[in-house]
């Protein structure tokens, strides 16, 4: 099977958050550590890192492992994948096994240590992983004609005393993870350069590890407010886990990419080919997959072909406005 030319679709390009960064680009230019690791290469200038082109340098393992990013619980999604996974040997030949990884710097290390082949990682994770772990994204869920991406919210509870951003001042807001793009660094620009508002002295951040984690706290009551991501917060209604009637939106961002799935750079070339047929061969009609993501805005319907340097540009330029630092530890 051929895979697909990459659409050219893009979401909007948060013009406005972009252009309350403006001045932090210009501050940050040339600061921001965006190099890759010396243990990959890139001679072709596609910013991913090329298959080694020694031949034993190339992975060939016998089972592969497949994670999905860690934005919610694993045992959920254990089962959501199953399909996807069973698709995925068939198309391979290989045995494959899901690896329920319990945050993103679990998934990175597990990578970068060659124990991870194929992945799914959160839109803030793609640079570290594709800078540190060798991750070569090509894919992404969108709907049928396309569409794609997400919003970052900022959420409080009714009767919260929270009627505008300016109100967090004074008081907790949670995030997810430093990794995050949507659960951490967007709202954290946003909050700094829109609102003039520093964390540690205008508000008290707290990190609840996942955006599921983070949406429960504030139905629950246990945070004022937090920064999330919304397609996780539809899927989570859409099963009942939280009533929207808990939860109220105080700001809503333009749309990001969402999720890369991708392979390691040294997967045999052959192999790397079986499994981006298999995710662009995969029949999403009646799957557990269908069930779970269709229930975003856009709907996730089928994979896309996609490219890091195009479509993660948005999310560069946030981070090069926050001084983010793709550091290998």
């Amino acid at each position: 099977m051929r895979t697909p030319t990459p659409a050219t679709h893009t979401p909007p390009r948060l013009k406005a958050l972009l252009s309350t960064l403006a001045l932090a680009l210009l501050a940050a230019a040339g600061t921001g550590a965006h190099a890759m690791d010396p243990r990959y290469q890139d001679k072709d200038g596609d910013m991913v890192a090329d298959a080694p082109a020694d031949p034993k340098d190339w992975t060939d393992p016998a089972t592969l492992v497949f994670a999905y990013t860690p934005v919610e619980d694993p045992a959920v999604y254990a089962k959501v994948w199953d399909g996807f996974i069973q698709h995925l040997a068939e198309v391979t030949g290989k045995k494959v096994q899901f690896f329920p990884v319990q945050s993103n710097a679990a998934q990175l290390e597990a990578m970068r240590a060659g124990r991870l082949h194929v992945a799914g990682f959160n839109t803030g994770s793609n640079p570290l992983a594709v800078n540190c772990a060798g991750f070569v994204p090509f894919a992404m869920m969108v709907s049928n004609d396309n569409r794609y991406g997400y919003e970052m919210e900022i959420i409080t509870y009714p009767d919260s005393g929270i009627e505008k951003v300016e109100d967090i001042r004074g008081k907790k807001m949670a995030f997810t993870s430093e990794t995050s793009n949507s659960g951490y660094k967007a709202p954290s620009a946003l909050l700094r350069d829109q609102f003039r508002m520093e964390a540690g002295k205008d508000y008290e951040p707290v990190f609840s590890g996942k955006h599921d984690n983070s949406i429960l706290g504030v139905a629950n009551k246990d945070y004022p407010a937090a920064a999330i991501a919304n397609s996780v917060k539809q899927r989570m209604e859409a099963r009942g886990t939280v009533k929207p009637e808990q939860l109220k939106i105080i700001y809503k961002s333009e749309s990001f990419p969402t999720t890369g799935y991708g392979h390691v750079y040294n997967l045999k070339p052959e192999l790397a080919e079986k499994v981006r047929e298999a995710f662009f061969s995969f029949n999403w009609e009646g799957s557990a997959l269908a069930k779970e993501f269709n229930a975003a805005e856009p709907p996730q319907e089928k994979f896309m072909p996609i490219t890091y340097k195009e479509h993660w540009q948005v999310v560069r330029d946030i981070d090069r406005a926050m001084n983010i630092q793709y550091t290998c530890k």
